[in-house]
């Protein structure tokens, strides 16, 4: 059975940083492109930064852009998403997610749809 558990949200000043974590039990988390989706309340579940397999090829949404890093470590079945100079439209629940095995190392998806595996995911709170 495949787990994604995300670790590191919490409560943060805006301007101030976090950096979420998510351990994946996942036999072919190094052929597995991952993403980082966010859905605060009341509104759709968005991508905001997806990787590629190798870590060569990213992703991010244009209001992450430049703040937010997505990083791997594939001897650590880890994905990372460095988030700097928080603001409070960052507010939500961040979740990981994970696709089955991809041939390509440049694969890499914003459709959530394109997922297979998702973990619980971690609130992030940015105050005013």
């Amino acid at each position: 059975q495949v787990q994604l558990v995300e670790s590191g949200g919490g409560l943060v000043q805006a301007g101030g940083s976090l950096r979420l974590s998510c351990a994946a039990s996942l036999r072919t988390f190094s052929r597995s492109p991952m993403g980082w989706f966010r859905q605060a309340s009341g509104k759709e579940r968005e991508a905001v930064a997806s990787i590629s397999w190798n870590g060569v090829y990213t992703y991010y949404l244009d209001s992450v852009e430049g703040r937010f890093t997505i990083s791997r470590d594939n001897a650590k079945n880890t994905v990372y998403l460095q988030m700097n100079s928080l603001k409070p439209e960052d507010t939500a629940v961040y979740l990981c997610a994970a696709r089955r095995p991809s041939p390509s190392p440049t694969a890499h998806y914003r459709d959530a749809a394109q997922y297979d595996y998702w973990g619980q995911g971690t609130q992030v709170t940015v105050s005013a």
